[in-house]
Order: structure tokens, then C-alpha cells, then sequence
């Protein structure tokens, strides 16, 4: 068994990781974390709003704010096409806390779908980029 696999993070905008690494965490909807290592059976999954982990070799960690999409695992290959994601060094931190506080305002109210999404990708962003939520 190989050391490393092979790793893939896109979104409609761009690829925003490919590489090899030893572990890659994320959400799956409905199903919690799970962790891929090299070697992982075949998996299909849809994934919902997290910050999903991608471990190199070198010990270091790629964070990404993943909202949404499907993850696949295959012949060594952790592939995640995202609705849409972010890297952490790239996520506006100050533009996630206000958009987590609108949401949460929101939902003192009348509870909707937009306002449970809008909070999920705010928490998601702001885990990424290592603030606690």
C-alpha cells in the first residue's frame, strides 16, 4: 500500500488542491466525518458544508471550506467536486462572522432553509479558517 494518494478538491471556479497526501477528512450529508487514507475502499458520497481537511506528507494541512457536492474515492484517488469551496488563506474572516451573525438573527425568527444554509457555509468558513465557532 502506497504511502500517499492522489487528491483532487474543484469547484466550478477552479481546482483548488491536487496533489498526494495521506488523509483527507470531510462531511458527508447525513453521515458525519469520514477520513480517506490510501488504500480506502471504492466510495460515492454527498457532501454538505465542512471544512474538509487535506493532510500532506510533509505533516502540513490544506484547510478547505467545502459547501456541498459529491466526494468519490477510487483507485487511490480522493476526487471532491464542490458546489463551491474556498482555502483558507483565501476566506474573508470578518465577512464570514457577519454573515454567520445575519444568519443567526435570521434564525431567532421564523427558521428557513436559506438562513440554515447561509449558517452552515458561514461555520464551515470560519472552522477553515481556524476561528472557533
Amino acid at each position: 500500500m502506497s504511502a500517499t494518494m492522489s487528491v483532487e478538491v474543484v469547484s466550478p471556479e477552479a481546482v483548488l488542491y491536487s496533489g498526494e497526501a495521506t488523509m483527507v477528512i470531510t462531511r458527508t450529508l447525513g453521515g458525519g466525518e469520514i477520513a480517506f487514507q490510501p488504500g480506502h475502499a471504492a466510495f460515492l458520497g454527498a457532501l454538505t458544508e465542512s471544512h474538509t481537511r487535506v493532510f500532506l506528507a510533509d505533516g502540513s494541512t490544506e484547510d478547505i471550506a467545502v459547501h456541498g457536492g459529491f466526494v468519490e474515492v477510487s483507485n487511490n484517488k480522493v476526487s471532491i467536486l464542490s458546489d463551491t469551496a474556498e482555502i483558507a488563506s483565501q476566506i474573508d474572516v470578518e465577512r464570514a462572522k457577519a454573515a454567520k451573525e445575519r444568519a443567526e438573527s435570521q434564525l431567532r425568527g421564523e427558521h428557513d432553509a436559506s438562513a440554515v444554509a447561509a449558517l452552515g457555509r458561514a461555520n464551515a468558513r470560519l472552522s477553515a479558517a481556524g476561528v472557533q465557532v
